[in-house]
């Protein structure tokens, strides 16, 4: 790297470990991996995760320029490319850093909105910041197509600002399903709580497994499998025996949620050059055979439903015939813990967005727009401890414009709450009943007779404050003179 400008300026103090190796800590990526920080800065982040017990290594060309650039499992190019002025040398370093890469390179850099409020002087494709240091901004998709025209390789948006680039692709769709899968809660307390005490500890690797899958285990995929059926003849009959005691209606239920979930990977990994059969992951494969008549088939039925969250009018269709959400005249908004239980039309909608975007850090409630191909992710940081929790931060995508932003409520004097928690929950979350108790005893006191005031902490405030009444915890009690915050 050149030093037209100081770079060494630019490398942060940091308290965590930065937010593409912190997110590729929760993607698995850096299990059993050795990691290279290119750019590692004042190595922070290796310090963090050497103390994680992952093998680690940097380089820095200020801080470490002495250290070895040596090939790693794992390569992090964080924030680097766009402290970099000179576009030749940002492309020179992209290559460098995918030469060392044997499994999978984050390249993380600032997006647009990192430039609000930010002064200087335009340099180039970036600006010179009043430091004296240069900063070049992308838009999400900018980042990407970037990044795969330099290498010649598709990408994974890993979140805001944040691509993943694999060596191998089966690694890549692996990660998708995964995704997929997270987003889709299976109904795990029931099947704990009716299992047969005799048989308990020997059923319970199949029942994870058909938990997990929906459908039954082949091949060598489960290790207890000649354990089981040395005991019930074959692990057919002890399929038979779990449907039997714990109820057909719910495994079939679950076997449907499956295979929506293959088809909204199909539907998504279009977006990234849907791999062959043969590049799938085995277990994926048997998940085709299980489900569908074959490849071709799924694929087909992958494409309408794709096609389908392409139609505003079929997007608000599903919102409005959907079992789960809160529907307001012009969105539904969902907890990310009830998005397995959407229909399969709107996870690929909301699966649309992620492509673009990746994991948006702090998510927890999403919001599908009826009227606009738009996509937010909210971020309400006590959503489980106070009864109406302000809004932090918004991070809306852009469908049609292939864009995103981000609004930021944590310096607002006045932020939007929420009411009526229990709407954004599916039906069988057990937090349900004791936010559906606060909003009947909300109701009894006439606290919602005045919608358009409530939207806000000052307003709510002003109507407790009203009807002599406050809030503790998820409870509501009668005031007298001292009014606590809320």
């Amino acid at each position: 790297m050149t030093t037209t400008v100081p770079r060494h300026r630019t490398a942060m103090a940091r308290t965590a470990l930065s937010r593409p190796l912190d997110g590729a800590l929760d993607d698995g990526i850096l299990d059993g991996a050795t990691v290279f920080d290119f750019g590692c800065g004042r190595g922070d982040d290796l310090r963090r995760l050497a103390a994680l017990g992952i093998a680690c290594d940097g380089w820095d060309p200020a801080h470490r320029s002495d250290a070895e650039r040596r090939p790693a499992d794992v390569v992090n190019l964080g924030y680097v490319i766009n402290v970099i002025e000179d576009p030749a040398e940002r492309q020179r370093v992209l290559h460098d850093a995918w030469a060392l890469t044997q499994r999978v390179l984050i390249v993380s850099a600032r997006l647009t909105w990192d430039a609000r409020g930010l002064r200087g002087r335009a340099v180039g494709d970036g600006i010179v910041t009043s430091t004296g240091t240069f900063q070049k901004f992308y838009a999400q998709q900018e980042l990407r197509v970037w990044i795969e025209q330099t290498l010649q390789a598709p990408t994974l948006a890993a979140g805001p600002g944040i691509m993943y680039v694999f060596r191998e692709p089966t690694a890549a769709q692996a990660l998708l399903v995964e995704r997929v899968r997270r987003s889709s809660q299976p109904p795990e307390p029931w099947v704990s709580e009716q299992l047969f005490h005799e048989h308990q500890s020997l059923l319970a690797p199949l029942i994870d497994f058909l938990t997990q899958r929906g459908r039954m285990p082949r091949g060598d995929e489960l290790a207890e499998a000649d354990a089981i059926r040395s005991r019930f003849g074959s692990t057919a009959r002890a399929h038979a025996i779990i449907v039997a005691a714990t109820g057909a209606e719910r495994w079939e239920q679950l076997r449907k949620r499956h295979a929506a979930n293959l088809l909204v990977y199909l539907a998504l990994a279009l977006f990234d050059r849907r791999p062959r059969f043969r590049d799938l992951p085995a277990a994926v494969q048997h998940d085709v055979r299980e489900f569908f008549n074959n490849y071709k088939d799924c694929c087909a039925k992958a494409d309408r439903m794709l096609l389908m969250a392409g139609r505003q009018d079929t997007v608000d269709l599903a919102c409005c015939t959907s079992p789960v959400g809160k529907l307001t005249p012009t969105a539904l908004y969902i907890h990310t813990s009830a998005l397995g239980h959407l229909p399969p039309v709107l996870r690929v909608l909301e699966g649309c967005a992620r492509t673009l975007v990746g994991s948006v850090p702090g998510t927890n409630l999403i919001k599908l727009h009826r009227e606009e191909p738009l996509v937010s992710y909210l971020s309400y940081p006590d959503f489980d401890t106070n009864a109406h929790p302000p809004l932090a931060r918004a991070v809306v995508v852009n469908l049609r414009k292939l864009s995103i932003d981000m609004r930021d409520y944590n310096r607002s004097a006045n932020p939007p709450i929420l009411h009526r928690k229990e709407e954004f929950l599916s039906p069988d979350d057990p937090r349900r009943p004791r936010y559906e108790r606060l909003t009947v005893s909300e109701e009894r006191h006439g606290l919602y007779r005045q919608p358009e005031r409530i939207g806000t902490r000052e307003g709510w405030r002003q109507v407790l404050d009203q009807q002599r009444v406050h809030i503790r915890g998820h409870r509501l009690y009668k005031s007298r003179n001292q009014f606590p915050a809320i």
